[in-house]
């Protein structure tokens, strides 16, 4: 598969993955108000308990040795995590616009020096229409045909068969449902019905440091209860 292909495909799957990723933060964001609300309210009637303890003189009044119960202790974890994930998921979604945007400069490059390389070997070959001056100073190889040729040349690179035979039977995976090629990655939930992604197609430039979960599993209900 050429590398236009390449592009086209897992491109047509990004708006897709970023309505996915951008949902699971505003389901994050509705579960992580919620849960603020009630540690703060768990938090604010544990410090009225303290104050009346004091009062009563049933609790010393050592602000060393008063803490908040494991329970809210806990539940303020619970929201830091929940911070991260939707931090975690917004870096997803930057990297994986900025990997298609590499893409597409890799591209581009690629276009342009095969054009400059055909240009060249136009130039050198010994049938080639010298370069005529004329009194307004334009070319006669460079002039409005010379540029309409470049042009043209430019569209018919676009065209230019770079595919490989591809056995229609070879699994296909990721979200771009294309056969493996590149760099891929695994996703560590067990129950993943995809497994395996491409690199450009969720954002990745590295092997992953520890475990790693696509965007379908990442905001899992059942991952965030576990933690």
């Amino acid at each position: 598969m050429g590398f236009l292909e390449d592009f086209q495909a897992s491109l047509e799957s990004l708006p897709a993955m970023l309505q996915r990723t951008y949902g699971l933060i505003r389901e994050l964001d509705t579960s992580l108000l919620a849960s603020q609300r009630q540690s703060e309210q768990h938090c604010e009637q544990e410090i009225d308990e303290i104050k009346r303890g004091i009062e009563a003189g049933n609790v010393a009044p050592d602000m060393s040795l008063i803490r908040f119960s494991d329970e809210a202790l806990e539940e303020q974890k619970h929201c830091i995590r929940v911070a991260d994930e939707k931090v975690a998921l917004a870096t997803q979604a930057y990297d994986m616009v900025d990997t298609h945007i590499q893409q597409l400069d890799q591209y581009m490059r690629k276009m342009e020096e095969l054009r400059l390389e055909r240009e060249l070997s136009a130039t050198a070959s010994p049938g080639g229409t010298p370069d005529v001056t004329t009194k307004s100073g334009r070319t006669g190889a460079s002039g409005r045909g010379g540029r309409k040729k470049a042009r043209q040349a430019a569209v018919e690179l676009l065209n230019i068969d770079l595919e490989l035979p591809v056995d229609p039977n070879e699994p296909t995976y990721c979200f771009c449902k294309q056969v493996s090629f590149g760099e891929m990655v695994a996703c560590d939930n067990p129950d993943c019905k995809i497994e395996w992604f491409h690199y450009g197609c969720v954002g990745l430039k590295e092997q992953p440091k520890g475990k790693w979960y696509c965007p379908n599993c990442v905001g899992l209900p059942k991952r965030r209860k576990g933690k």
